[in-house]
């Protein structure tokens, strides 16, 4: 007989043979947020993030966490008639074997699988229940972080901000000891001050490293399913990713793929790109500083 837990099982071992193909990582989306880019002439810029943060690893039984269950006999028939009949106790005694046997087996699985994922999470255990406050507590230690809220199931709810001069490259999140294969945004510095600013984490995109494409996928609509079966309707599934990025900046715009262009407002222009679920194109701008 097929329970609940063991479709929540079977749902998370799909995800994970489907994370297993992307580059190793911690692997985090936006949800609803609000997000800017400030980019002076002189060099300067200021940068914000306020919205929602998903973890997957940290969903309840995204990695397992495999319960202990009772054992529950499956049928006996008779090989001649093919009726069902009463098993005999030695039957149950094979039956009950196998299923130690497959539970001693999955537990295993579900260590392995949180002990490599903790490796990656700054040494947060993913099945630990205090791992979603442990994991805001450890962003909040880092410049930036200015509010960092575990919501529970995963999502965190975050107020970054970060100003200063734009001297190097600038990628966001950067999290102690949890490597992002894919960022949210990046502003890459050129020579002759031009700045390659990309959003690669407000867009799905087909292949591998970007857990926005497949979070939208078929391979999470299992996770998804599973988590239905155990919150009430409307508090489900993976958070929806829907919210603004904008750069704002008094240099020259060379190049950006907005769809309305830039707005003018007094020195300053502002590109806004509104970001759901199905944003398939990457943000994407060039900008000429003259510091």
């Amino acid at each position: 007989m097929i329970t609940k837990r063991h479709r929540k099982h079977s749902a998370a071992t799909i995800l994970l043979a489907a994370l297993s193909l992307m580059l190793t990582g911690c692997l985090v989306t936006p949800g609803k947020f609000d997000s800017t880019l400030t980019l002076g002439q002189d060099n300067s810029f200021s940068f914000s993030y306020d919205g929602e943060l998903f973890f997957i690893a940290l969903v309840p039984g995204a990695l397992g966490n495999y319960e202990d269950g009772n054992f529950t006999s499956t049928e006996c028939f008779d090989v001649e008639t093919y009726e069902e009949r009463d098993c005999t106790a030695e039957e149950l005694a094979g039956q009950k074997t196998d299923w130690d046997a497959n539970q001693a087996q999955n537990k295993q699985k579900d260590a392995e699988q949180a002990q490599k994922m903790a490796a990656i999470m700054g040494g947060i255990d993913p099945n630990d229940p205090e791992a979603g406050n442990k994991m805001a507590t450890m962003l909040e230690r880092q410049r930036g972080w200015n509010s960092v809220r575990y919501v529970g199931d995963g999502l965190f709810n975050v107020e970054y901000a970060i100003s200063g001069k734009l001297s190097h490259d600038l990628t966001f999140p950067v999290m102690e000891g949890v490597p992002v294969p894919s960022p949210f945004i990046q502003a890459i510095v050129r020579d002759d001050n031009i700045i390659r600013v990309n959003a690669p984490g407000f867009a799905k995109q087909e292949g591998g490293g970007l857990m926005t494409g497949m979070i939208m996928g078929g391979f999470a609509q299992g996770m998804s399913d599973a988590m239905a079966e155990e919150k009430p309707e409307g508090q489900a599934g993976i958070p929806e990713i829907r919210g603004t990025f904008r750069v704002i900046t008094n240099g020259q715009i060379l190049a950006n793929n907005t769809d309305e262009g830039p707005a003018a407002s007094g020195d300053y222009q502002t590109l806004t790109w509104d970001i759901t679920s199905s944003t398939s194109s990457v943000p994407t701008a060039l900008v000429k500083l003259g510091g």
